[in-house]
């Protein structure tokens, strides 16, 4: 980067300089394991240190985890990285800023008089809820929601996983009836607990941003308030439950500062939910663009600009960004699966299959092609473009022939196929199709997955060298508050360079006999968790 090109500081100083560098950490916490990262004002990695955690399956269909634990992991993963650090030369105070990016729609309830949480949190592919959903769509107003707050009615979102709580935990009605139920997704958790919590001179900090309230189903995604009508339909009294401040998810001041820590008194300056903050990391700034981020799940977000789309075809409407400061929100369509590099995982850890995730590639090419194996992995229904919540996982075309490497291949193709599904349905809603999918997160560093995502969408996969998006995205937000970087243009050499790209490869009448198998296999795995 020259010098023309380097970004300014608030005080009007160049954001690069050889004596003294900028610096931003990111929390990354996601659904298996927490990591801090710290980058350069040219968007590197240059200390990160990660850790995973206890996913918690008390029941089927139950997904919990510690929320206490979470907290523990992002303290101890912010010492590790800032040690590494400083080793590595580095000065902490050249650190301006750190941001914050987390899995969404996983639930945490405390109690607001003593920041103690009152149950584990309830992870975003839990299904316990499949009947409070059922009951709910029978709801009147029901069919209105969606047109409010851009989600369907489904287990995904927090509003169901509240209702559950509210019925089934003592403590947490309790607080509810006495009003002192604090609510929370994990990044209003964090922030809440890294700013000292209820110990905070001037009292805690209880915000987050769009891009995790428009999770919620209770925020209006035209307003980016809280809609009383939301509110309503899930028979929530506002007066009995305190609900996080939306804030832009750019901001200095609003989230606050470290508490204590290696890096106490660093402000807090962004918060971006998971999939939008992947959206940001591949500066996928400009309506059109597109990313998928192949992770625990997989999530596609499309960039549509600043008016909402509400879809005709089975996708989410949410916020893809809100940086404040004069600027509009920004809108995506979203297509979630809840299993992705789940499935490798379950290869490994049920099945035996392959040694280990990175060895899925290896198994999978020991056999040249899925030899009739379809698997829906559906192990928590099918999300979009489905919606189906009484589907499981199911392998069709199992014969004497079939080998691991079929399952193997069987278990890429179910993430890719139902990529490309979501990508129609995205050229649907928006009018044309897209020509490339940037993509990150742990399963697109298999060249093989990558290869068939391309061949079975028909359009080319941009990889790019650095795949740390997620947290990069956060770090983007918190360093466009604080001055690292002074707009979105000082931002379009960040991660710019070794990018891989796959071409399809596969002829248009394979691809559409294999598209056709797989909806087959998806229709006949509806219905096997309905009652007798």
């Amino acid at each position: 980067m020259t010098n023309a090109k380097r970004p300014w500081t608030a005080n009007g100083e160049p954001a690069i300089n050889e004596d003294r560098p900028v610096f931003v950490g990111s929390v990354d916490q996601g659904t298996t394991s927490t990591r801090f990262l710290i980058f350069n004002a040219a968007g590197e990695p240059v200390a990160s240190h990660q850790m995973s955690f206890d996913n918690k399956h008390p029941q089927s269909g139950w997904h919990e985890h510690d929320p206490v634990e979470l907290l523990q992991t992002v303290e101890t993963c912010i010492e590790k990285a800032t040690e590494q650090f400083r080793s590595k030369g580095y000065d902490t105070a050249n650190i301006r800023a750190v941001g914050l990016t987390n899995q969404r729609e996983t639930l945490v309830l405390w109690d607001k008089d003593t920041g103690e949480p009152l149950y584990n949190a309830v992870v975003w592919p839990d299904t316990r809820t499949s009947s409070i959903v059922r009951e709910l769509k029978a709801r009147d107003g029901a069919d209105k929601l969606q047109d409010l707050c851009g989600l369907p009615l489904s287990t995904y979102p927090s509003s169901v996983k509240l209702l559950w709580l509210l019925r089934n935990v003592e403590s947490v009605k309790n607080a509810y009836g006495e009003g002192r139920l604090a609510f929370g997704t994990i990044d209003t958790w964090l922030i809440y607990h890294l700013n000292g919590g209820n110990d905070r001179e001037s009292g805690p900090v209880h915000v987050t941003d769009p891009t995790n309230a428009s999770r919620t189903m209770f925020m209006n995604l035209r307003t980016l308030k809280y809609d009383d009508t939301l509110l309503s339909f899930f028979q929530i009294d506002r007066s009995k439950i305190s609900l996080p401040e939306i804030v832009p998810s750019s901001h200095p001041t609003a989230f606050g500062a470290l508490a204590r820590g290696p890096l106490k008194g660093i402000p807090i300056a962004g918060c971006l939910g998971d999939q939008s903050s992947a959206l940001v990391g591949q500066c996928g700034f400009n309506p059109g663009r597109a990313k998928n981020t192949y992770g625990t799940g997989c999530f596609l977000l499309y960039n549509v600009g600043t008016e909402p789309v509400i879809s005709k075809s089975g996708l989410l409407a949410t916020v893809a960004y809100d940086f404040g400061n004069g600027r509009k929100p920004v809108y995506a369509l979203e297509g979630s699966i809840a299993v992705a590099g789940s499935g490798v995982t379950f290869l490994l850890n049920n099945l035996g299959l392959i040694a280990s995730s990175q060895a899925i590639d290896e198994v999978a090419l020991s056999v040249p092609d899925n030899g009739g194996v379809y698997f829906v992995t559906a192990f928590s229904g099918l999300f979009a473009p489905y919606w189906i919540d009484d589907a499981k996982g199911t392998l069709f075309g199992i014969t004497a022939h079939t080998q691991k490497g079929h399952i193997a291949r069987a278990t890429l193709e179910a993430t890719c196929h139902q990529s490309a599904a979501i990508l129609d349905a995205m050229a649907a809603d928006s009018g044309h199709t897209l020509e490339s999918l940037a993509v990150d997160g742990g399963l697109s560093n298999s060249e093989l997955c990558m290869q068939t995502q391309a061949d079975l969408s028909g359009i080319r996969v941009d990889r790019p060298a650095m795949r740390e998006t997620t947290a990069l995205g956060a770090a983007i937000a918190a360093g466009l508050a604080t001055g690292v970087w002074a707009d979105l243009d000082d931002l379009k050499d960040v991660n710019a360079s070794g990018r891989t790209v796959f071409e399809p490869k596969l002829g248009k009448e394979e691809r559409a006999r294999m598209r056709r198998r797989w909806e087959r296999a998806v229709e006949m795995s509806r219905g096997w968790v309905r009652d007798d």
